[in-house]
């Protein structure tokens, strides 16, 4: 699925998007979102950052932008920016192609989105390009199982998963961030090996 695809995609998805992450909520995303998110200081990117469910989650402080492939995610995010009474910048864009300078961050996050891209590690390079030198990369994902029989049910599933709602859900989030070159500084995994909070650095 090319990314003009997944936008169309998710033109329609995006009112039912905060339903459907319910469920990850649930098993612990909220959480890892919670612990991770907390830590974003000084003028912060969040990547496909979709309705805006991790907004909340920040310190109130910092200058954040915002970026989707989706035009109508990014409606839903400002409004729930609006609610918090958040000043964020809000721009449609590709996240393999990000239009921002080298090193024009000190926080670059994302959630939930490295299963959807067509070339993760494409994103999370460009992720590390604009990020500082000494700054961070936080990801709080989801990927394959590390047990089993949840796995290959994964792997079974995972063509028309993709399919319905653009997807992969059997991607393996901490093999695509070493594959960007990115410096992993910690890597926790929760709930059966699927949730994954990382915390890396620019190569």
């Amino acid at each position: 699925m090319d990314a003009r695809e997944l936008r169309e995609k998710y033109r329609g998805f995006a009112r039912w998007y905060d339903l459907a992450e319910a469920l990850p909520e649930a098993l612990g995303i909220r959480r890892l979102r919670r612990r991770l998110l907390g830590q974003a200081t000084g003028r912060v990117l969040e990547v496909a950052a979709g309705t805006g469910k991790s907004f909340p989650f920040y310190q109130p402080a910092p200058t954040a932008v915002a970026i989707d492939l989706s035009r109508e995610m990014l409606e839903r995010a400002r409004r729930r920016a609006l609610e918090l009474h958040r000043r964020y910048v809000f721009a449609v864009m590709d996240a393999e192609w990000l239009g921002f300078r080298d090193r024009a961050f000190d926080v670059v996050v994302s959630t939930l989105s490295t299963c959807t891209f067509p070339d993760p590690v494409r994103a999370l390079r460009e992720m590390g390009r604009v990020c500082r030198e000494d700054g961070r990369i936080l990801l709080v994902e989801h990927g394959r199982s590390d047990q089993s029989w949840a796995a290959r049910y994964q792997d079974r599933r995972a063509e028309a998963h993709a399919r319905m709602i653009g997807c992969h859900w059997n991607r393996e989030p901490v093999e695509l961030v070493k594959a960007a070159g990115l410096r992993i500084s910690r890597a926790d995994r929760r709930f059966l090996g699927v949730l994954h909070a990382i915390e890396a650095r620019p190569a």
